[in-house]
């Protein structure tokens, strides 16, 4: 296991075995557990044992590892759950709704019937768009 923890972060307890979790599957970068407040039943949450923030400093070298890892478990989670499909994503910040400062990814599974909306979407207005993408573009150059 690493030595980059947090001691005041409850996922670096988790991963530490200092607070009890429902351990799914681990591996020396990363560790599942089900979450304790699922959007779903069967909803896992995938810790880096490294503590970083979110994806702006996820080690980038993890990717294929996170990737390989997450496969794995949504194949298991779809069989035992009789899911129609899943989610597979990652909070990142406060107003897209992360609430543990420690990157992590969900794997929820989905039903066809399960009641969850997907998000709503919006328009450009004309050129807009193109701006937009510009701006990216240029920020990335940098």
């Amino acid at each position: 296991m690493s030595n980059k923890q947090d001691k005041n972060c409850i996922f670096c307890k988790i991963i530490k075995k200092e607070i009890p979790s429902d351990v799914i599957l681990e591996n020396k970068d990363f560790i599942a557990i089900l979450d304790i407040n699922p959007v779903n039943k069967g909803h896992i949450l995938i810790l880096i044992k490294d503590h970083c923030k979110n994806l702006t400093d996820f080690p980038e070298d993890k990717g294929k590892e996170l990737i390989i890892f997450a496969k794995k478990i949504s194949s298991a989670i779809v069989k035992a759950t009789n899911a129609d499909g899943f989610n597979f994503s990652m909070n990142n910040e406060a107003p897209a709704g992360q609430m543990i400062f420690h990157a992590h990814f969900h794997l929820i599974p989905r039903f066809k019937e399960d009641g969850l909306r997907h998000w709503p979407h919006k328009k450009y207005l004309d050129g807009e768009k193109e701006q937009l993408a510009d701006k990216i573009k240029k920020i990335m150059e940098k």
